[in-house]
């Protein structure tokens, strides 16, 4: 029986080939990230990796944010976003976003999106979730969580271009710093925890507990 140890760290092994390093393994992905899948294992087997198709497919039906698809004939795999490797260039529809979206990131982030505002870094794009919960998620994964609240819809409005992948994850190649000023824009917030609202200015927290 497959654990959940076994399911997270194949998982993890999985965005690394298939998002970042499929040369790693000898993988070879083509433009929309798709690569064969015996190719995947033959390629995880030699350098010492357990994996087979029976472990992929639990990978990819339990994943509750679909970061992975099979193709319908069962040959191949791929990563739905989240992409670094300059081989692969989804290409993924412009489409008008909800009123507002939201970015999960840690605390200590904060001052450098503060100044550079919210890049993709060495990502395709930056990724927005439809709901604060999803964000909050997010955020955890790099430390304290702090979730920021885009008006999607105004910035759609004045030309920035918003994407959705596949699995519902909303994109964006970045946004400016001046998007994310707080004296500019009022209705911008910073919630960490779902507990702290800021209105207005950094220094303006209230708890609203």
């Amino acid at each position: 029986m497959t654990t959940k140890q076994q399911l997270n760290e194949a998982s993890k092994f999985l965005s690394y080939i298939l998002r970042h390093e499929p040369q790693a393994i000898g993988l070879q992905l083509d433009s929309e990230g798709w690569g064969e899948i015996e190719s995947l294992i033959a390629g995880a087997t030699k350098i010492g990796k357990a994996l087979d198709i029976r472990l992929i497919h639990a990978i990819v039906s339990n994943s509750d944010k679909k970061r992975f698809s099979i193709s319908k004939d069962g040959q191949r795999i791929r990563a739905m976003q989240g992409h670094s490797t300059t081989s692969v260039n989804l290409n993924h529809f412009e489409k008008t976003p909800p009123e507002f979206l939201y970015h999960g990131t840690a605390r200590r982030f904060l001052d450098s999106i503060r100044q550079q505002g919210l890049i993709a870094g060495t990502r395709h794009y930056v990724h927005l979730s439809q709901d604060v919960a999803t964000a909050v998620n997010v955020g955890q994964r790099y430390g304290s969580p702090i979730v920021i609240k885009i008006e999607a819809l105004r910035m759609s409005q004045q030309g920035f271009k918003f994407f959705q992948a596949d699995n519902g994850v909303w994109l964006i190649s970045g946004i400016p710093a001046d998007q994310l000023t707080l004296d500019t824009y009022p209705s911008f917030e910073i919630l960490k925890d779902l507990a702290i609202t800021c209105n207005a200015t950094p220094t303006e927290c209230k708890n609203n507990r």
